[in-house]
């Protein structure tokens, strides 16, 4: 199971990668905001193992911390 874990963990990481890649258009505080999520979400979900309410927190936070940083 932890191997299923792994995979959707590097996945979803690809994922938001390739979707960020697209953000040309983006102001650098959007792209801060969208990275910071997409950290957040990774980082939640490991230190939460895997845990759906952990990833959305994360990302939440991340979100916010990003979008601070990018005044």
């Amino acid at each position: 199971m932890k191997t299923i874990h792994k995979i959707a963990v590097t996945s979803i990481t690809v994922c938001a990668l390739t979707v960020l890649s697209g953000c040309s258009g983006m102001s650098q505080r959007d792209r801060n905001t969208a990275v910071g999520a997409g950290v957040g979400a990774v980082g939640g979900a490991v230190l939460t193992g895997g845990s759906g309410i952990g990833t959305v927190g994360g990302a939440a936070v991340g979100g916010v911390i990003g979008n601070q940083i990018g005044k």
